[in-house]
């Protein structure tokens, strides 16, 4: 992609930079290394201006689509080897185009057709764990059992089966480097976990929050989100962003307590 076309599509995913902050941290690393992203954004022009994009590596995630749009990238997604394990983003979006491509492509392991994306924007309204900080190399080992059992638990499969072991321990490792996993650990237990996945200037979307079963119900949840808000907010961008499915009532009245709001409803279709 050409500067200019990175600045336009940025500049549609900016139209809702809480929805879009996966795009936009992918533009800002575009920027950097071109050479890792340019197969992985397709854009729809229309009287010579980009008026849409989707996103193809590991999810796919279209931005700003229609239906003209949509028939586009269908076709674009139809030739060539599926590789993403997901589509995921706002829910029209993601069901339309997903209702062109499901003809041709394998059924899916669950579709999740109302995620609630919320966010906050300012202090929590609990009062913060502070046992929860940044996490440090030395606990690697302690972090990646929680970090399976969270993986497992939400999307039904593990993430270490056969040779996808090392990647995600190496995964895991470099989102600590990075000091974007939060977690509180007691006596070598894991009490309570999250982490950053993508992040912007402008927001950071939190994923991967876990409270060991026999745990739950006792406050680590809310306290411990409550201190990853506001680390994020004061380490890495003034908004924090997730999103949940609807089903799960326990996870949405934490967030609810510690202050966060709907902003608008994902989708996801898992592979």
């Amino acid at each position: 992609m050409l500067r200019t076309e990175i600045d336009q599509v940025r500049n549609i995913a900016l139209k809702d930079p809480i929805s879009n902050c996966f795009i936009i941290s992918r533009l800002n690393e575009l920027e950097n290394n071109s050479w890792s992203l340019q197969n992985e954004i397709s854009v729809f022009v229309n009287d010579k201006k980009i008026e849409s994009a989707v996103y193809n590596g590991a999810n796919i995630v279209p931005l700003e689509t229609n239906q003209d749009s949509q028939i586009m990238f269908a076709q674009y997604l139809l030739d060539q080897p599926r590789r993403a394990s997901s589509i995921v983003g706002e829910k029209n979006q993601v069901l339309d185009l997903w209702n062109l491509l499901k003809p041709f492509w394998t059924k899916p392991r669950e579709i999740r057709n109302n995620q609630p994306l919320l966010v906050i924007d300012d202090s929590p309204l609990v009062a913060p764990d502070l046992l929860v900080k940044p996490a440090v190399l030395r606990d690697l080992e302690v972090l990646l059992p929680a970090c399976v059992s969270m993986f497992t638990e939400e999307v039904g499969i593990s993430p270490v089966v056969g040779s996808s072991e090392q990647i995600y321990r190496s995964r895991v490792a470099e989102i600590i480097q990075q000091r974007k996993m939060f977690a509180r650990i007691d006596n070598s237990q894991v009490t309570f976990k999250a982490e950053i996945g993508v992040t912007t200037d402008k927001v950071s979307q939190i994923q991967g929050v876990w409270v060991p079963p026999q745990l739950r119900g006792r406050n680590y949840g809310k306290a411990g989100m409550a201190g990853v808000v506001d680390l994020t907010r004061k380490h890495f961008s003034p908004k924090v962003s997730l999103y949940v499915n609807d089903y799960n009532e326990r996870a949405r009245a934490v967030y609810k307590s510690v202050g966060f709001q709907e902003h608008s409803i994902f989708a996801t279709v898992l592979f």
